[in-house]
């Protein structure tokens, strides 16, 4: 396992690599786990460099090899999306409180997905286009970053 500290816009991140297998990444942030796909599957040396930079995205944008981040520990959230679809990602950092939606769901532009507690306000996420839902990402009382994949529309 390799650990890293990361500070972005101030606030700091402990990182931690705990595993890769072909182009899938189990790391830890902040003691929260995660399944980050990478873009291709990366050579021995690589998904240490690589995977720390899933970190990245939870405050600022940046061009890493990173798709959809996912808590390891609901097992309903488990599935990552392969490319296909489209992501509802959350607008800021927050607690996830309620999510709306499971895999299979129709949904229709605009609808709420998920309510995301931030800054002490409840916040909807709602759906950017009409679609399906392919996976949910999180679960009720999951901490999400800015950035971090809601659920996939296809």
């Amino acid at each position: 396992m390799k650990e890293y500290k990361f500070k972005i816009n101030g606030n700091e991140y402990n990182v931690a690599v705990n595993s890769v297998s072909g182009n899938i990444a189990d790391v830890t942030v902040n003691g929260n786990s995660y399944q980050v796909e990478l873009d291709s599957p990366a050579s021995a040396p690589a998904p240490q460099a690589s995977a720390p930079a899933a970190a990245a995205p939870v405050q600022t944008p940046a061009p890493a090899p990173v798709q959809a981040p996912a808590p390891a520990a609901a097992p309903a959230a488990a599935p990552v999306a392969s490319g296909a679809g489209k992501a509802v990602k959350s607008p800021l950092p927050g607690v996830i409180i309620a999510v709306n939606v499971k895999p299979g769901d129709a949904v229709k532009a605009g609808q709420v997905v998920a309510v995301l507690e931030a800054m002490k306000m409840e916040n909807d996420i709602q759906a950017e286009s009409d679609g399906t839902v392919v996976s949910v990402n999180v679960a009720k009382g999951d901490a999400v970053p800015e950035g971090a994949v809601i659920v996939t529309l296809q």
